[in-house]
């Protein structure tokens, strides 16, 4: 790809309402993730919540990526201090949904496709706030 495409992708990119983007680069992780645990369990055999966790920290790379250069760009907190805030910020989100997860299958008896469907989109939105208003927020020097 030319250095023109590329930018203007990114120009496309940058463009799109910053929740889009959030929305793109979660996805993004969260099929990072997804194929993490697939290729860690099925070729390596690591028993699935293990293989979970390692393929959360992998992700995580993929997600803090994305979000500091694209879905919160503006704020260029780009530094280790805004990586330790959203690692604690994902880290709290992948707590929360494990325990509601949890609670929904084996308390509730919800189906696990739909639990799971709408408990993302809840953790989603207090991941956003958060990695907003505090993890990528722009630090005063």
């Amino acid at each position: 790809m030319t250095t023109f495409k590329a930018q203007n992708l990114l120009n496309s990119l940058y463009s799109l309402p910053q929740a889009l983007r959030f929305i793109l680069v979660g996805g993004a992780a969260a099929a990072t993730h997804l194929l993490a645990v697939g290729v860690l369990v099925a070729l390596w055999q690591v028993p699935p919540l293990l293989a979970n966790g390692l393929a959360f920290l992998i992700a995580f790379g993929v997600s803090y990526c994305g979000h500091a250069w694209l879905s919160f760009a503006e704020h260029q907190a780009r530094t280790w201090a805004s990586a330790a805030r959203f690692f604690a910020v994902a880290s709290l989100s992948f707590a929360v949904n494990e325990t509601l997860y949890a609670i929904a299958l084996q308390r509730l008896h919800w189906h696990y496709f739909w639990s799971q469907a709408a408990i993302l989109v809840l953790v989603a939105v207090g991941t956003f706030t958060l990695s907003k208003f505090w993890a990528f927020k722009a630090q005063p020097q």
